[in-house]
């Protein structure tokens, strides 16, 4: 959708992403849930989908990216095992913890001029019960640094490319 604020995941970089995330283990996904906050264009999560994750929740407070997402999705003829929540992120993050859901894997993209945002988000998550053994991954801006630690969320790996980086967190 033209004039949507959305800056999707670069292919390169998600690419990298679902690599690391199954280096030397093909079916490392399988039966995965994964948390997409910040999904914009549904993108990750979706390439989550198509490498096995049983269940994706794509969280948007954005009415034109939550119907960008099911229009993505219906356009790949993606039926099951997701769920749009167009809630600000903070209030889906409680509202997936109330439902006792537990994820493998929390993505967030936050937009990169909103700094504080990503911040705020990780020390929502750092108190959460939805990422009790969940593996966290950030998407930034290189020059930008979310921090080393959030609560019991501690960074484990950075990875650069291009202006872009990813941080992973896991509880410590």
């Amino acid at each position: 959708m033209r004039g949507l604020d959305i800056r999707p995941t670069s292919d390169r970089l998600r690419e990298t992403l679902f690599n690391v995330l199954t280096a030397g283990n093909p079916q490392a996904l399988e039966g995965s849930v994964w948390v997409d906050l910040f999904a914009g264009t549904g993108a990750v999560g979706i390439e989550a989908i198509s490498r096995g994750a049983a269940m994706v929740y794509f969280v948007d407070q954005s009415r034109r990216a939550a119907e960008l997402i099911r229009h993505n999705l219906e356009s790949l003829k993606i039926t099951g095992g997701t769920e749009i929540l167009q809630q600000e992120v903070s209030h889906a993050i409680s509202n997936l913890a109330g439902r006792h859901l537990h994820a493998n894997f929390v993505f967030l993209d936050p937009p990169y001029l909103a700094q504080n945002v990503c911040r705020e988000t990780l020390e929502a998550l750092a108190s959460s019960d939805l990422v009790a053994d969940a593996l966290i991954i950030v998407e930034h801006e290189k020059r930008f640094d979310p921090g080393e630690k959030f609560g019991e969320l501690k960074r484990s790996r950075k990875l650069e490319q291009g202006d872009a980086a990813l941080s992973f967190y896991r509880s410590a």
